[in-house]
């Protein structure tokens, strides 16, 4: 039985949060017993912004809260957002365990993720203060993980749904039912978001 207090850290652009977000969270902090996953809005996704126009974080934000409402264990964070600037997991993982003594954080990421994360901005901090939850996908290939880090896998359900797909769908006027929660389509579609 652990004694500390598992905090999950699901961060992301969320640009927009979509039900395979869910799934990967709660899936998550069932198989690892965690008390809570917060999912954490990146305030300046330095990976992406050079890339596309991405959604300011305050719309962000109300479409993450939107989501994660009425399920158990699910938070929307700020704290990227509130601390402002560049989004890196090694501070995100210092502001969450400060307000929580006695709390382990949980890195959640994709097998994408995962296999660059020996680049990621101060990675041994990350490696150093957290464990890193890979979530798989029944049937893809996880990719070899770096030594002297600390692992746990979460096999997912399979769904095909992506952030780029939903946001091309509401721009061609196409339905996004079943791939975004109706709450989540209330804040865009109130916000004027993608189109």
């Amino acid at each position: 039985m652990r004694s500390e207090v598992g905090i999950g850290i699901f961060g992301g652009t969320f640009d927009p949060p979509h039900v395979g977000h869910v799934v990967a969270a709660t899936v998550a902090r069932h198989a690892l017993g965690l008390d809570h996953v917060l999912l954490t809005v990146a305030n300046r996704p330095w990976q992406k912004v050079a890339t596309r126009d991405v959604t300011p974080a305050a719309d962000r934000l109300a479409l993450v809260e939107a989501l994660v409402e009425g399920v158990e264990g699910l938070e929307a964070s700020s704290v990227e957002i509130d601390r402002g600037g560049d989004s890196y997991t090694a501070d995100t993982i210092v502001d969450v365990l400060a307000g929580r003594p006695g709390g382990h954080a949980f890195v959640i990421v994709g097998s994408d993720a995962a296999a660059g994360i020996e680049t990621w901005k101060r990675a041994d901090e990350v490696r150093d203060a957290a464990t890193i939850v890979l979530v798989d996908r029944p049937g893809v290939a996880s990719p070899p993980l770096p030594s002297g880090w600390t692992f746990e896998r979460v096999d997912i359900p399979r769904l095909d749904v992506s952030s780029t797909d939903i946001r091309r769908r509401i721009a061609g006027g196409e339905p996004v039912d079943g791939l975004v929660p109706p709450r989540v389509r209330s804040v865009i579609e109130a916000r004027g978001l993608y189109r």
